[in-house]
Parts: C-alpha cells; structure tokens; sequence
C-alpha cells in the first residue's frame, strides 16, 4: 500500500521561547520496564524543560487500549497469578490506569511550564484519543505532518507507513486506522481488551533484548512523501534503527527506541536548533550533527 501523501498538513504547536525543538519516539512506556519509565519522567524534568517543543512521534506506550485506560484499577499484568496477593512494589503489578495516569500527569508537568507537547500515534498506540491529550497536555499530530522552524521545515512521521514492503502490516494497518476500525475495537468490553494487552505485554517481555526490528523503510515511498510535502527532510521512527541518512537530495534522520531495563542500554533523542540536527545518546551520551 503506498504511503498516503494527498495531505500533509502543519502541525498544529507554536514552539515557545528560544530552546531547542525535541523529537522521541519508541519508548514503548510499560509498568514491566521500570528502567526506561524513569529515564522517561528525568527526561521531562531535564532536558525537556529546556525545549521550545517536544514532539513524541509514535509508540510512546507499549499499548493503548483506548483512552478509557485512564480508569482501569486492574493490575496491568496478572499473567495468571492472583491480583490481591500481588505485591504492590512490583513494577508490572502497578495498576494499568495508576501507571497511565502516572506518565500523563508527568507530561502534564511539562506543559504546566510552558514547554508544548506534540504527540504522534504509533503502531502500538493508535488508540491515543483527545482525553488522553487533555489529560497530558498535549495535541495530537496527524501522521505525516510538516513542522517549521528557523526558517526550515521538516516532515515528520511515526514511520510505518513508509514500511511498504511488509505487505501483510499494511493491510492490518489499513484496517486497525480505519475509524471503522477504530470503532470496533474500542466498543470490546475492556477486560477483553486488556487481555489482549497483557498478551502483547508478555510477547514484548519474551522478547527481551531481542526487541523486534521492523520492515525498514521503503525508499520509493520516502521520496513519495518529501516530494508531496515540497521539502527534503524526514525525521520518523519505528524501525529502530537508528540512523541519518543522506543522498544528496533528501536527508532522513530515524530516531531510536528506548530500552534502559536491558544491557547495554539504549535510546536518545534528536535536537534541532541554531547548529542543525544533531542525535543525543542517553546512553551514553554522544552527539552526532549536520
């Protein structure tokens, strides 16, 4: 399925003061991995302070099973085990609504001083509605959208789109983004909802280090997208591989996934200001620009 370029729109956020503009992507936030949620929250209270603007370009949560997560009181993976005597220091006995009202409020932290939060949806949480932005203080971006700034412009986008080759996630996707599908999925009862969340949950933490990478993305469908938006910079994520990329025409800068419960630990993110584009590593941290 070829990527979508009939509209690429502005995002909609006023950058604030002189800071830098931020770009994440791919936390993949659970209860279970407790390491990278706390990179996450001093993240928020350190260098996003300092920004003109984050922008959170997919997959921020592991899985969003609707907004209505903010009420859940359930433990967010019980994986068979009885809840009443789960103890309540585990990180992945922590409520599922606790924990999502945890990372919002922290990002409504954020935005309470002044810095604006823009937020993408991925793959993994494309549920993300308006109640979850109010709750953060956040607006939702359309996917794929230009952001100008300093006098340039850059398209970004979570990234799947771009991913063509993998023919049988397109088709999924087609359907799962579909308001339709949308719909359904959303009117299921919420256990069974988050059943399949906690499915997905204990699927991901099998996986461990061995985080999947995905399809990467496809060359033709890059180029269709910058040539529909009239520009040549793309900054997205979901590969996890993180990259810049160049050709003498276009410039592609993919962010990284976040992973801080694993050794050696991984993630960063991408700064834009005076001196360009540059990838900050927060683990270790090293810079690299254009």
């Amino acid at each position: 399925m070829p990527v979508s370029t009939a509209r690429c729109p502005q995002c909609p956020v006023t950058p604030r003061g002189d800071g830098p503009a931020l770009f994440i992507s791919d936390l993949h936030l659970s209860p279970a991995l407790p390491g990278t949620v706390q990179v996450f929250e001093d993240f928020l209270r350190g260098p996003a302070r300092e920004a003109s603007v984050l922008f959170i370009l997919g997959d921020l949560f592991e899985y969003w099973i609707g907004d209505d997560m903010l009420d859940v009181d359930a433990p967010a993976a019980t994986n068979g085990t009885n809840v009443a005597a789960a103890p309540r220091t585990s990180p992945a006995a922590e409520p599922l609504g606790a924990f999502a009202r945890r990372m919002t409020a922290a990002m409504a932290e954020l935005s309470a001083s002044g810095v604006p939060i823009a937020v993408m949806r991925g793959n993994r949480d494309f549920l993300l509605g308006e109640r979850f932005a109010r709750a953060a203080g956040a607006v939702m971006l359309d996917d794929p959208c230009v952001f100008s700034f300093l006098g340039q412009a850059l398209v970004l986008s979570h990234g799947d789109q771009l991913c063509t080759d993998d023919v049988g996630y397109q088709r999924f996707r087609r359907v799962a983004h579909s308001p339709l599908g949308k719909a359904f999925f959303l009117r299921l009862p919420l256990r069974l909802r988050m059943a399949i969340a906690n499915r997905i949950r204990r699927r991901s933490a099998a996986k461990g280090a061995h985080r999947m990478a995905y399809a990467d993305a496809n060359a033709n469908a890059i180029a269709a997208l910058l040539d529909a938006a009239g520009e040549r910079t793309l900054v997205h994520g979901h590969t996890h591989r993180p990259a810049r990329h160049a050709d003498g025409r276009r410039v592609r800068w993919v962010l990284p996934d976040w992973e801080f419960d694993v050794e050696p630990p991984r993630g960063g993110y991408l700064q834009w200001d005076a001196h360009g584009l540059r990838a900050i590593d927060l683990a270790p941290s090293t810079t690299s620009s254009v």
